[in-house]
């Protein structure tokens, strides 16, 4: 075969539908992100930016551009996509500029600030949204370049890899099996597309002649790799366990058991963010408490607090609790019901002295020597009722504390202080009679004024013993864990048992109820006296009201003193901090409006989700025709046409939603070209068709260019009724576009095939009839050149009837 049947200008479906299969693979293995990003309009921008790097990819590699120009082009694409979505500053929208990529870059650290402080699953917002369009679109572009471009898929398969590895990483549950089903069934695919080009071009054939081939093959071991995969997720959870360190185990305490987490730089991580986030919501609270949710009793020089390795063994939490060293067991129970939102750990944090968890996980274990409820795996919680006390003993009380500390040592170690600073905390405390006094002044160093400490959120490195001397002594400025560090290091150091706290401050009213953010994680101290348990100090100086003040210290102000700016907020609820106060008291991104009421997220409209599963049918047919199709349409020339036109159908609305989602001034546009362009496609598909079919010299191969030349015809305006003979037709499709030599000769080659084809016995077609052909396509062309309304409104699609006699023809 020669000529340009051979090689339809449609070019071999395999090759063409590569880069769309690498774009689908792409997309689903991105489903993976649904396991770390709420939402799914995340997946619609997504989608959209794989498309558009696949078309760039198919625009420009026929230019012959080479792969490293290629694959700049389809980052370029992808910038101008960004800027359009993400800036207004784009020279003509779209093309990036300084001030563009400025806007950009904002976005991106936006994204990277919630990357930073938010607990999986995170909210699916804007700045999300550029992130995973960024990070999803540059993998496409390196699958595109590996599938299409070096004509190795299967190394695409490793970069997919690195895709699932991120949320695996992440989430706290295994990743959803779905998400696996899409990805391995979307690379088997790949394998299969690319296995049968590499078949049917060893063979030297056209796809469609056969059915044998690797491509088979190909999918039969990526299916066996799905199943071997999905049972080793299944069983040994080794994919997506977050929790679970590596080479621990579910049991508590004890070497591998131990709960590697380090908790100050949780915490750190927490304060040194750009964005807040919601955490709890608690109900029922009569009066402003701090929520903990852990305490540290270990300090190491030169690295800071820590838990310990092991946790120790506990007991359930689930029930009534028992009582903390020195806590008497009376006061008055109240019952607080905590609704964590995006909380993720292994602590479940509670308020004041606990007596009773009646609805938690039995998973959860309670540590009464350390009052910190938690569990070996990194947990979700839903709604919990805590029955709790909030009562204090007075300032008095503590003063005449007196007994054995039956308590671990522990809370008595002071290594590795420095002298000045050891020196400063005795000379603070001189001349104090009791616990409770020095404790007191401790604090007061701290938060009273005069010493020149301030507050600030700026993060530092790990507490060191260098560091605590400088802190102390010199810089006076840093943020909570540097004051509670401090303070307890020193309160030791005078004999005084201590530990550092770590949870929440009350947060903010809103409604029924109090939000607490990712801005209120917090660091205090906790003092034990004899027969009374842990008792709050908090050393930071806030000045925002988020504060809380017991009523031993609140009380406690001499009379010349100005009140410290944290008891203002003593047994009472914190309020919302007023515009241009610090940004811990703000509640998490589009969660309050400006007049400090809470706003709703707006549920996913309904509309969303049809989209997604309507545009996952259309993926899901057009990869069941690309495996199958040959199968199932064969013998049933009725049934091809039906099942494209539907799937074009489907495809246009599914597109047109998809672009919806991103704006609705650019989905009437897709719509409206949509319907302009089908006639085109569908003239493209015929044409394509016929020269397949004329190229695979079957029986039907003289017939099929007898119609295609005869479609020609009708596309510039010649109508050839039915009742006239082929010779009849030939004549007048040569006088209607005045063929030239070349195009006679083979529009004389075309009807000798049809009439060999109908009376010989042999039912090959002439090897010379594609290269006749395409002859006479070439000769109409040259003479009769299609105007652009009959290439976009073909009439051979717009009005296939042909005429009968007495019908009007032209």
């Amino acid at each position: 075969m020669t000529g340009r049947t051979t090689a339809p200008a449609g070019g071999n479906w395999v090759v063409t539908a590569t880069p769309a299969v690498a774009g689908l693979a792409t997309l689903c293995a991105a489903t993976a992100l649904s396991s770390v990003l709420d939402g799914v309009l995340w997946m619609v921008h997504l989608a959209v930016a794989i498309v558009v790097v696949v078309g760039t990819g198919v625009l420009l590699r026929p230019t012959r551009l080479p792969s490293p120009l290629v694959v700049l082009g389809q980052v370029l694409a992808l910038l101008c996509l960004l800027v359009a979505l993400y800036t207004t500053s784009g020279f003509l929208v779209f093309l990036p500029g300084a001030e563009s990529l400025r806007d950009l870059g904002a976005v991106l650290g936006n994204a990277l600030g919630e990357v930073q402080t938010g607990v999986p699953p995170v909210p699916d917002s804007r700045n999300m949204r550029c992130l995973v369009m960024v990070a999803i679109g540059l993998v496409a572009v390196l699958v595109d370049a590996l599938a299409v471009g070096a004509a190795a898929p299967a190394a695409s398969g490793l970069v997919l890899l690195c895709v699932f590895a991120v949320p695996a990483s992440l989430a706290d549950e295994m990743l959803p099996l779905w998400t696996f089903v899409f990805g391995a069934a979307a690379f088997a695919l790949l394998l299969a597309v690319d296995g049968q080009h590499r078949h049917e071009a060893w063979r030297g054939r056209l796809p469609g002649a056969g059915q044998s081939g690797s491509g088979p093959a190909a999918t039969a071991v990526a299916g066996l790799a799905v199943v071997i995969a999905l049972l080793a997720g299944t069983s040994l959870t080794l994919v997506g366990t977050v929790g679970r360190l590596p080479g621990t185990g579910d049991e508590i305490g004890g070497g591998s058991g131990g709960l590697g987490i380090d908790p100050i730089t949780e915490l750190r991580g927490m304060l040194n963010q750009g964005a807040s986030r919601e955490m709890f919501r608690v109900r029922d609270l009569p009066e402003s408490a701090y929520l903990r949710a852990m305490t540290l009793p270990l300090y190491v020089p030169d690295q800071g607090w820590t838990g310990g390795r092991d946790m120790p063994e506990g007991v359930p939490a689930r029930g009534d609790l028992p009582v903390q060293p020195g806590d008497p067991g009376d006061g008055e129970v109240v019952e607080v019901e905590i609704e964590p939102v995006t909380w993720l750990d292994y602590w479940l944090p509670v308020y004041g002295k606990p007596r009773g968890l009646p609805d938690v996980d039995e998973a959860y274990r309670y540590d009464p020597e350390r009052g910190m409820v938690y569990a070996t795996r990194a947990r979700k919680s839903g709604t919990y009722s805590l029955r709790t006390v909030l009562d204090t003993p007075s300032a008095d009380i503590l003063r005449r504390a007196t007994g054995p500390v039956d308590v671990d040592p522990v809370y008595l170690e002071a290594p590795g202080v420095e002298d000045r600073v050891a020196d400063l905390a005795r000379g603070i405390v001189a001349g104090e009679s009791n616990q409770f006094d020095r404790a007191t002044a401790l604090y007061r160093y701290f938060t009273d004024g005069t010493q020149g400490f301030t507050y600030t959120t700026e993060t530092t490195d790990n507490m060191s013993a260098g560091a605590l001397e400088d802190f102390v002594l010199n810089g006076k400025k840093g943020f909570c864990e540097q004051y509670a560090s401090a303070m307890a290091i020193m309160a030791r150091s005078v004999g005084i048992p201590a530990r550092v706290a770590l949870g929440f401050t009350a947060g903010y009213p809103t409604g029924d109820f109090q939000t607490i953010t990712s801005q209120d994680a917090h660091a205090w101290v906790e003092v034990y006296f004899p027969g009374h348990g842990w008792m709050t100090f908090d050393p930071t100086p806030l000045s925002d009201g988020r504060g809380v003040s017991p009523p031993y210290i609140s009380g406690n102000q001499a009379d010349d003193e100005e009140d410290d700016p944290s008891a203002a907020a003593a047994a009472t609820t914190t309020t919302t901090t007023a515009p241009g106060a610090s940004a811990s008291a703000s509640a998490a991104p589009d969660a309050q409006g400006q007049d400090g009421t809470t706003q709703t997220a707006a549920p996913t409209p309904a509309w969303h989700l049809i989209t997604l599963i309507a545009t996952g049918l259309v993926a899901l047919l057009l990869w069941a025709l690309l495996l199958f199709g040959g199968v199932w349409l064969s013998g049933k020339p009725w049934l091809r046409p039906a099942v494209l036109a539907a799937l074009a159908v489907l495809g246009a609305v599914a597109l047109t939603l998809v672009v919806a989602l991103v704006s609705w001034w650019l989905a009437a546009p897709v719509l409206v070209a949509a319907a302009v362009a089908a006639p085109a496609l569908v003239r493209a598909w015929r044409r394509r068709e016929r020269l397949r079919a004329v190229a695979a010299l079957g029986p039907n191969a003289a017939g099929a260019a007898w119609r295609e030349l005869v479609a020609e015809s009708v596309d510039r305006g010649t109508r050839v009724p039915s009742t006239e003979t082929i010779r009849v037709a030939a004549r007048r499709l040569v006088k209607a576009h005045n063929l030239d030599d070349q195009g006679r000769d083979g529009l004389r080659a075309v009807v000798g095939a049809v009439e060999r084809s109908w009376y010989s016995a042999h039912a090959d077609a002439d090897p010379a009839l594609p290269r006749a052909v395409d002859d006479v396509r070439a000769s109409l062309h040259r003479n009769a050149p299609l105007a652009l309304r009959a290439k976009v409104l073909p009439r051979s699609v717009l009005k296939p009837r042909p005429p009968v006699d007495g019908d009007p023809i032209g």
